[in-house]
């Protein structure tokens, strides 16, 4: 499995201790920026992971800043993207059985190292259930796809 990985300034650090934790997992992990703790914008690094994603340069991807908020709403305005914000093992596995989450967003702010590779184990271990989930992540394509189409002809 390839992961895309990113972050802003605020979440540099617990990127770093995540990546590490990835490859001594034997994942593929491309590290998309930043690399110092200067003061960046996050849409620029959340897009980044969002489209590799999108496309399916990747298969998941993991995006960190202060909050994971900003994160979140930059990854999921694009199609196919279910960005899931995950502060504890629980939220993420849910986000894998029922929602397919492909990238999981954590606060650097919010959680620990410690935490978080327990949140990114849980994430990578977890398969989606399919079945009536199924279903419901059609009908967000359907909407995806609708407004995106309402967008293009305007």
């Amino acid at each position: 499995m390839i992961i895309a990985i990113a972050s802003d300034h605020a979440g540099v650090q617990l990127k770093a201790e995540i990546k590490e934790f990835l490859i001594s997992q034997g994942v593929d992990c491309r590290d998309l920026g930043p690399e110092g703790s200067s003061s960046v914008d996050y849409p620029d690094y959340g897009l980044k992971v969002a489209e590799m994603v999108s496309r399916g340069d990747v298969e998941r991807g993991v995006l960190i800043c202060g909050t994971g908020i900003g994160m979140s709403i930059v990854a999921n305005k694009l199609p196919g993207v279910r960005a899931a914000l995950c502060s504890e093992p629980v939220s993420a596995r849910m986000s894998r059985l029922h929602n397919n989450a492909n990238i999981l967003v954590m606060g650097g702010r919010m959680i620990g190292a410690v935490m978080a590779q327990e949140i990114v184990k849980t994430w990578l271990a977890t398969p989606f259930e399919g079945g009536r989930h199924e279903i419901r992540l059609g009908k967000i394509t359907v909407i995806e796809n609708k407004y995106s189409n309402e967008i293009k002809k305007s």
